[in-house]
């Protein structure tokens, strides 16, 4: 090991946080003598809660790494070694000079419904039910499921929007990660329902094939310069191969569709020894009613590249 000391850049909400901190126990785990030091950086995103991630580009303000561009502000100003990131943030090309050298195990990735009272189900909820989620992916899969679903727009981390919920008598319900819930500790698996603010919210998982998640949720992403050589040896230890093999195949996916981080994507994979299997939807992001193209393939994980290839030729 090169180095003795790694700069954790990071996020300011308690999911960054938390997550920065798994990152930092695993760091320690594999070399004790590592020193760690966290920098909170405010991005974009967090700093415009006044406008839909969809108005970022409205706004002359670029819809690719609002949550992401300065933490690489601070990389390449050698500020920090590493940027935590929730993969699904990141955009899907990085410039030259920055890479993803490694991604923690990754937790489920299933998105979750969120409601005040009971409910197990989609099917369950009432007609005209009103839901909030900021995805565009979220809200496509839930119009195609239930065409009779209101959806509107939400902003804020974790507590912010469950404080939302809550406080919005005609909300019904709310979208969000399984993952963030579980890193958070409001539930552990196989819970579903937590105590919030005095009041019980009810957590239902949304499972594939029916609702698919978004291209490298659940997984955390550690971005390091292109050239820090040093920073790579360390984190190599630490990397995932099981989740980057996966998270490489939807990230190629992307790429091929020329897709962002808020494009209407819906992509699970999953491995069964060295095979591994995707299962693809996209819809129109110009008419979110259209019925999504879907394909569906496995093969050798041993080439990623084959495997994209054959998915996107299936896809219809």
């Amino acid at each position: 090991m090169s180095k003795e000391k790694l700069i954790l850049g990071t996020r300011g909400s308690d999911l960054a946080l938390t997550q920065t901190r798994m990152v930092e126990a695993i760091l320690k785990a594999a070399h004790p003598a590592l020193e760690c030091e966290t920098k909170i950086i405010s991005t974009i995103g967090d700093e415009r809660q006044d406008l839909k991630l969809t108005e970022f580009a409205k706004e002359q303000i670029v819809d690719k790494g609002i949550f992401t561009k300065e933490l690489e502000v601070a990389l390449a100003a050698g500020e920090v070694d590493v940027a935590v990131h929730s993969l699904k943030d990141v955009p899907t090309q990085l410039d030259v000079e920055f890479k993803l050298e490694a991604v923690l195990p990754r937790e489920d990735t299933r998105d979750a419904l969120l409601t005040k009272s009971a409910c197990t189900t989609l099917a369950e909820l009432p007609k005209s039910a009103n839901l909030a989620t900021s995805s565009v992916r979220r809200h496509a899969q839930l119009q195609w499921l239930r065409a009779d679903l209101q959806i509107e727009e939400i902003r804020g981390n974790v507590p912010t929007r469950i404080g939302k919920l809550l406080q919005n008598p005609s909300l019904d319900g709310l979208l969000l990660a399984l993952a963030g819930l579980r890193r958070l500790g409001y539930i552990s698996e196989g819970e579903t329902e937590f105590g919030y603010e005095g009041q019980t919210i009810y957590v239902s998982p949304l499972a594939p094939p029916d609702f698919l998640p978004a291209c490298g949720q659940g997984a955390i992403a550690l971005e390091t310069r292109a050239a820090d050589a040093g920073t790579d040896a360390i984190l190599a230890l630490i990397n995932d191969a099981d989740t980057y093999v996966r998270i490489d195949a939807e990230r190629m996916i992307l790429d091929r569709l020329q897709a962002g981080c808020h494009t209407p994507v819906g992509v699970n994979t999953w491995l069964n020894g060295e095979e591994m299997s995707i299962h693809l939807r996209v819809f129109d992001e110009n008419d979110l009613t259209a019925t999504p193209k879907e394909a569906r393939v496995s093969g050798s994980r041993s080439d990623v590249v084959a495997l994209v290839d054959q998915v996107m030729d299936s896809l219809e």
